[in-house]
């Protein structure tokens, strides 16, 4: 029986289980003038939630359990690997349908095994073209990569020597909830009776991040808050939990300001309002609480199609580079990261450029051919770090930014998995499928110039349709 170099698996396991994809994360993602309205309508009448828990705050916190996420819509089995799709048939199939007008003047694509890497279809697949949201593949890959799906962002409260200063110190994570707020706050409260303390004054530390906070697309813009390490709830302000929504035009000092209130409601004295600074030399940590693993980041960041968490993830890849948590740092680092991948094919990265993480910014650039590349190898048996890459993508028909593009009928339904971008005049689509065979592919597809929205996502989501068709 030949080794299996990724889960093999099969389309009887996918209808099995599509039930369990009915509850998944909320529609979101960067509409850019007006585009993807069905899918923000669906957002604004849903409430479902994909977020994150924080650990129990504190000097040493407790564990916390990951975020509930979708559950894996396709099961593996262990069984030999199925026969390779074949070339010439996936060229017969998707020839015609890359010719649709609808595709615009600029399209490419490429298919390949996801468990041997072959390329089984490819046109234009080294091209660097505009990805839209379909960058966050890379954005996490490369945060996995370099953190490992285990890595948990901390949000620290630091005590001056003289108990006099607490210190409410970012780390970089956008999911900090309310409720972990007021979980942070109790434990500083604590650990301040502990120590005697009287009043005590507040500043709150966003150095970890530099560079401009205002995304290119400018500010006020309801698709992501100010970049900041110091935020609760993506600085939303309209209790929305995913996609567009009124956003502060000072994340981290609300954060602070509700902070100082917690801290008060619980009998600490906090003097004056909170000022930005870093804490004194000599300040200790006395408690902090922190994200979701790493590993439910990045799902959440694939099915809501979060901006904010991107960017984030796109920053702590940064820090572990030792490079600047900025814009420029961050695409630096994970352009690095990726080449440190060992991908099977030179030249993947010629041309790519990560000007953000979160793929609103149109001087992103990459290929198809980088896209399915980074997909197989987050299906290798010996990269299980990156599987979370598999498992947060939208299912079609059923979560995320595919809930409402796929109807119960639709040959894909159920077995496509991916990664949706819309931008202006930009549509893609890359991710996985499962073949009438058991063949799971990886696939991306990029159309620049596209005259309208709907008409181009009807177009690539026939494309990823006829792939679970083929064999």
């Amino acid at each position: 029986m030949p080794k299996l170099k990724t889960w093999q698996l099969t389309a009887g396991s996918a209808v099995a289980g599509l039930a369990l994809a009915a509850g998944a994360v909320a529609v979101a993602g960067p509409w850019d003038s007006g585009q993807r309205k069905a899918e923000r309508d669906l957002s604004a009448a849903q409430d479902r939630t994909g977020g994150a828990h924080h650990a129990t705050p504190g000097p040493d916190p407790a564990e916390p359990a990951p975020a509930p996420s979708a559950r894996g819509v396709l099961s593996a089995l262990g069984a030999p690997a199925a026969p390779a799709a074949r070339p010439n048939h996936l060229k017969e199939v998707l020839t015609p349908l890359m010719e649709k007008a609808a595709l615009g003047a600029f399209r490419t694509a490429s298919v390949v095994d996801a468990a041997t890497g072959k390329q089984l279809y490819g046109r234009g697949q080294r091209d660097a073209m505009t990805p839209a949201s379909t960058v966050k593949i890379a954005t996490t890959v490369a945060a996995l990569s370099a953190l490992g799906p285990d890595h948990r962002i901390a949000t620290t409260v630091l005590a001056a020597p003289d108990n006099k200063r607490i210190t409410l110190k970012g780390g970089g994570d956008p999911t900090l909830a309310k409720a972990g707020l007021r979980a942070l706050a109790a434990d500083t409260a604590r650990a301040l009776r502990d120590k005697g303390a009287g009043k005590v004054s507040l500043t709150y530390d966003t150095t970890l991040y530099s560079g401009p906070e205002v995304h290119p697309i400018g500010a006020g813009n309801e698709n992501i808050a100010r970049v900041t390490p110091l935020m609760v709830e993506e600085g939303r302000t309209d209790g929305t939990r995913s996609g567009i929504g009124d956003r502060s035009p000072d994340p981290a000092a609300d954060a602070a300001r509700a902070f100082a209130g917690e801290l008060r409601a619980l009998g600490v004295q906090v003097t004056g309002v909170p000022s930005a600074g870093k804490a004194p030399e000599g300040a200790q940590p006395v408690a902090r609480t922190l994200s979701a693993p790493l590993s439910a980041l990045v799902e959440r960041t694939l099915t809501n199609s979060d901006n904010d968490l991107a960017e984030a993830l796109a920053r702590q890849t940064a820090l572990a580079a030792g490079k600047e948590a900025s814009f420029a740092g961050a695409g630096k680092a994970v352009r690095e990261r990726l080449a440190g991948l060992d991908l099977p094919a030179d030249g993947l990265l010629s041309g790519a450029h990560f000007a953000d993480g979160s793929g609103l910014d149109r001087n992103d650039r990459v290929s198809a051919g980088l896209l399915t590349a980074l997909l197989a190898r987050s299906a290798d048996p010996d990269h299980p770090e990156l599987r979370s890459v598999l498992t947060g993508l939208p299912v079609a028909g059923f979560s995320g930014t595919l809930q409402s593009r796929y109807a119960g009928s639709a040959p894909g339904t159920g077995l496509v998995r991916a990664k949706t971008g819309t931008l202006t005049g930009i549509n893609t689509l890359a991710g996985t499928v499962v073949t009438e065979d058991g063949r799971l592919l990886a696939f991306a597809f990029l159309a620049s110039g596209t005259p309208a929205p709907d008409p181009a996502q009807k177009a690539l989501d026939a494309m990823a349709s006829a792939l679970a068709g083929a064999h």
